[in-house]
């Protein structure tokens, strides 16, 4: 008794297991990664930018410089940080758990 001529299956293992696990280790392996993923890579805070290249931008130190919430009609240029935020700060109080029995 044989297997079925209908059946049809792979045999073995996907090649490239675990390739993710890998570190990258060096700034050249992470360029030929998202080389082809425009702005993805290298990702530049901005507040290390100038003040003509982002909103946070300038200074004498890397501070944003002013409230960073942004109102949601804002034109697009505007747009950085926390876009139309309900709420900011620290939460506070107690966090409520249910317990499961």
């Amino acid at each position: 008794m044989g297997i079925d001529h209908r059946c049809r299956a792979m045999i073995g293992v996907v090649a490239g297991g675990g390739r993710t696990d890998k570190p990258i280790l060096k700034a050249g392996r992470a360029f030929h990664k998202y080389r082809v993923k425009r702005n993805e890579w290298p990702k530049v805070r901005g507040v290390a930018m100038n003040p003509v290249e982002h909103p946070h931008g300038g200074g004498n130190h890397q501070h944003i410089g002013h409230p960073s919430t942004v109102r949601r009609d804002a034109p697009a240029g505007k747009k950085v940080g926390l876009i139309a935020a309900r709420r900011t700060g620290r939460l506070r109080g107690i966090k409520k758990v249910e317990k499961d029995n």
